[in-house]
């Protein structure tokens, strides 16, 4: 089995600027580079890992670029393009066309102050670019309104495989239910959506253990199937409540009971096929026939 981790990020406050990394954010707001992550990646057995986004900017995704120059494991980037900006966008997708690994967009909707910037006009134009070129949208839902949203863009792009990231970020702190889990299962209704059980410690309150999360991973498995489920460490976020390898057993204690396919399927076989990964490239030498 090839483990992928479909969410994980780097960032270097010297060569690009993150808006988002202000003094509130604490020990996030610093370099992290992908060399610190490696021993973890090590321990836990992952293969390979997709590089997802930071930064609303074109630098953000050419500084990722050159991370996955230098670490062959990095297997996918989920970049970023001004989808308000079809004619712009096109141009730049046009650029990554020269580089396989970009398999993505992503744009932080969560920070936009409309909260249906993701249904604009303009935005589904860029949409149907990505469409078009075979590439894939992460969305980052984080509340109700961005979840009722992916169930029009589904629609409106039948072929563009959309991925929800961190389950749209249920209130499990709160130990709450409503409107999440309704909106999260009118998303999956959408044969072209699949989700990330990823970020689900950051959702949790302080001292969080894998049951606090596994009434909401048993939902998501209920409204997607573990073939449109994939696992997401989401480092350095992570740290903001545990660590990578915390994150990492809780995850295997939440799919213990699952069967071996569907283990395969979200330690790594959905991310494959959702981004269009050949898993045998990622075979590591002493597990190849």
């Amino acid at each position: 089995m090839v483990v992928i981790d479909a969410h994980q990020h780097v960032w270097d406050l010297e060569q690009v600027s993150y808006p988002w990394l202000t003094p509130e954010t604490g020990i996030l707001r610093r370099t992290y580079a992908i060399e610190e992550l490696i021993p973890d990646l090590d321990a836990c057995g992952v293969d390979a890992t997709i590089l997802v986004q930071a930064a609303d900017s074109v630098e953000d995704t050419r500084w990722m670029q050159r991370v996955a120059a230098r670490h062959p494991r990095v297997a996918g980037i989920v970049g970023w393009v001004p989808l308000e900006d079809p004619a712009r966008a096109a141009d730049l997708l046009d650029d990554y066309a020269s580089d396989p690994r970009i398999v993505g967009i992503r744009h932080l909707i969560h920070n936009e102050p409309d909260g249906d910037w993701l249904v604009r006009p303009a935005v589904q134009d860029g949409l149907a670019l990505l469409a078009e070129r075979g590439l894939t949208f992460d969305v980052v839902a984080v509340n109700e309104r961005h979840l009722r949203h992916v169930s029009t863009i589904a629609k409106n792009h039948p072929s563009l495989r959309l991925v929800i990231d961190h389950l749209g970020k249920p209130p499990i702190a709160a130990g709450e239910w409503m409107p999440w889990a309704g909106a999260l299962a009118e998303a999956a209704e959408g044969p072209n959506v699949y989700a990330k059980l990823s970020g689900l410690n950051t959702a949790a309150a302080a001292g969080w253990a894998a049951r606090d999360l596994a009434p909401y991973v048993d939902h998501a498995f209920e409204v997607f199937g573990a073939e449109r489920l994939m696992y997401g460490g989401d480092w350095p976020v992570t740290l903001l409540a545990g660590d990578y390898r915390s994150v990492w057993q809780a995850t295997a204690e939440l799919l213990a009971e699952r069967s071996e396919a569907e283990r395969a399927a979200v330690l790594g076989g959905t991310a494959a096929s959702f981004y269009r990964i050949d898993e045998r490239a990622l075979l590591r030498p002493s597990t190849t026939v």
